[in-house]
């Protein structure tokens, strides 16, 4: 069963560290974590694709009051690289996606060796933590596509090192499209089941 109220995780586009020059001192991250109206295959099962992509829309009632930057959603190192609060993790949301970039601190060693693992093309990819709003998707059974039309809030965007879906990220999702795969399924054999019904009454 599919709850809007539960964390989803999705991993996404690019990140980058922006040359700082000779300047030892300043550390920015650039990056897309999450791109708009592009259909992404979550999984396959029994032969279907199921797919997934967010309305342009999705943001405007979304709390961003609060998010925070960090390496792989902090499973395995709990460090905060930047936060929207303190005004050193910024965004901006374009028409196509939403930009992020971000100021570490040279005086971290943890910081450092992010920028540098970034430089390297070491990490270079970008993935988001977010809750569905109420009634903030929809599903299409023809193209079985699930729309995430309102996200209520966004809690991290984090430079990860391995993008694909794993099965912790996906568990809501799974949960979404089985249920939804079940409907599919039901609906198939009563369609049958009637089709047989009719051809009875002409035999």
């Amino acid at each position: 069963m599919f709850r809007p109220n539960e964390r989803e995780y999705r991993a996404f586009t690019s990140f980058r560290a922006e040359d700082k020059g000779d300047d030892n001192s300043v550390l920015i991250v650039a990056g897309t974590p999450i791109v708009f109206n592009s259909e992404t295959v979550l999984f396959e099962f029994d032969g279907i694709q199921y797919k997934e992509k967010i309305d342009p829309a999705a943001l405007d009632e979304c709390d961003m009051s609060d998010f925070i930057l960090n390496r792989n959603h902090g499973q395995n190192d709990s460090t905060v690289f930047a936060r929207s609060k303190n005004g050193s993790l910024q965004f901006d949301i374009q028409p196509h996606h939403m930009d992020i970039k971000a100021l570490l601190d040279p005086e971290d060693q943890r910081h450092v060796d992010l920028y540098r693992d970034i430089k390297k093309g070491l990490v270079d990819k970008m993935s988001f933590a977010f809750v569905v709003a109420d009634d903030g998707s929809d599903y299409d059974p023809e193209t079985h596509t699930r729309t995430i039309r309102s996200i209520r809030k966004l809690y991290d965007v984090s430079c990860v090192d391995f993008p694909a879906y794993d099965q912790t990220s996906l568990t809501v999702a799974r949960s979404f499209f089985s249920e939804e795969h079940e409907k599919e399924f039901k609906a198939l054999e009563e369609r049958v089941l009637r089709q047989k019904l009719i051809l009875k009454t002409y035999l």
